[in-house]
């Protein structure tokens, strides 16, 4: 392929790739910790440490993005991997449960600073059109297959080790992504339109709240949310206390939403050439209200059993491919060329926000009142989010005609990339 014979971008893809098994392994390792130090109580305090983690991004990702281009950029991103890959080194030492939060606070606001400035960076090595179409979707791609075998690695691993190792893998991860990105020739940042930070920050959001197809892409967030939380945070205590599972079987139990989520995203390509972003986004949230509804009538009525719970589990992940893999389409054809790097920045902070809400409800009400009553409430939220994407992201809505200047020097004459492909 013709993407991956740019030496820059092969080397800061593969440091990407790196980076995201790392944070998937930290994740199954996390709430294998969280198991070992609170017991019954691991859905909370996996719970509270996720929703740091969303505070974390809601507020650091857009100030990121903000001040991305006042910095250099691989000296930030290696930065970044370094303390990630210090932070997770000392996860496994930690004996209380508030040392949890402190490093998950610590790794997320690494995390939350690499994210969009790794975003920013790719238009600027990869400044052929369709090659950076396709530099998005292998980005997509990776996001993609870290849910699927992040989750089966570790199962595999677990069979040998104990989760501890895990992070230590996790950490020499993190090094290895940080060199990488060394050895790459990223240019600094162009300056911003905006001169304000505060302006910058808040361009992409502004974006979002004036375009329907975005609000509906942020109703969708919603349903994205309500049902991963159920998968991401109760899955460890739901597998080793009500199904009696193993640390290996809570990791195949993830892996089953993994899979779902990746034969869906290999399947979209074809489907997003003949059917509308809309009817394929609204369709998963449709199978992501299913899926709820169909996890709470499991525990409601006590039919939990392995084959049910991995239905359903991959029922969501399947859902969730079709939310997210059509989103990055949707805001390119949104947006003019100058820009996609802020709209990818209020994308990460507003669907994480939405993480931020549903996360306290799967771990403290989860830990508190039982899976009945939590993963109810996040089927009505899950409802509610479907309902609100019908209801703003217009049936008809044809693709944004977008008025914004391209900087000739970094995109091919005759080409927008807000019309490479189309959004209604």
């Amino acid at each position: 392929m013709r993407l991956f014979a740019i030496r820059d971008y092969r080397h800061l893809f593969g440091a990407q790739v790196i980076a995201l098994f790392g944070t998937g392994l930290t994740t199954v390792a996390l709430g294998l910790l969280a198991y070992d130090l609170a017991g019954p109580r691991a859905g909370m305090v996996l719970g509270t440490a996720l929703t740091i983690k969303m505070v974390m991004y809601v507020v650091i990702a857009p100030l990121a993005a903000a001040y991305v281009d006042r910095l250099p950029r691989r000296t930030l991103l290696f930065l970044l991997d370094v303390v990630r890959g210090a932070v997770v080194l000392a996860l496994p030492l930690i004996t209380e449960v508030w040392h949890v939060y402190v490093l998950i606070g610590l790794l997320q606001a690494a995390s939350a600073a690499f994210t969009p400035t790794f975003q920013a960076v790719i238009p600027d090595i990869v400044t052929d059109e369709a090659d950076y179409t396709r530099a998005l979707s292998a980005s997509q791609v990776a996001y993609t297959m870290e849910s699927l075998l992040s989750p089966v690695l570790a199962a595999v691993a677990l069979t040998f080790m104990s989760f501890n190792w895990l992070f230590l893998g996790t950490s020499a991860g993190f090094l290895v992504s940080a060199l990488l990105v060394l050895s790459t020739r990223i240019p600094n940042a162009r300056p911003s339109a905006h001169t304000k930070a505060w302006d910058k920050a808040a361009a992409g959001i502004k974006t979002f709240f004036r375009t329907p197809r975005l609000r509906g892409i942020m109703a969708l967030n919603l349903v994205v949310a309500a049902a991963g939380s159920i998968v991401v945070v109760n899955t460890v205590n739901y597998v080793r206390d009500e199904l009696g599972g193993s640390q290996s079987h809570v990791a195949w139990m993830l892996a089953a939403s993994g899979t779902g989520t990746l034969l869906a995203a290999l399947a979209l390509p074809r489907v997003l050439d003949r059917v509308a972003a809309r009817t394929v986004m609204t369709t998963g949230a449709g199978g992501l209200v299913a899926g709820t509804a169909a996890a709470v009538t499991l525990i409601a009525t006590g039919l939990t059993t392995w084959i049910g719970t991995a239905a359903i589990w991959t029922v969501i992940g399947v859902g969730m491919a079709l939310i997210v893999t059509p989103t990055g389409k949707v805001l390119r054809a949104s947006v003019g060329r100058n820009e996609i790097p802020e709209a990818f920045a209020a994308q990460f902070s507003l669907s994480h926000l939405a993480w931020l809400v549903t996360y306290p409800v799967a771990g403290w009400l989860g830990t508190s009142a039982g899976f009945t009553a939590a993963w109810s409430v996040l089927a009505v939220l899950a409802a509610a989010g479907a309902a609100g994407a019908l209801l703003l992201w217009p049936r008809h809505d044809g693709p944004k005609v977008v008025t914004t200047p391209a900087i000739p020097a970094r995109q091919a004459p005759g080409k927008d990339r807000s019309t490479l492909s189309k959004a209604a």
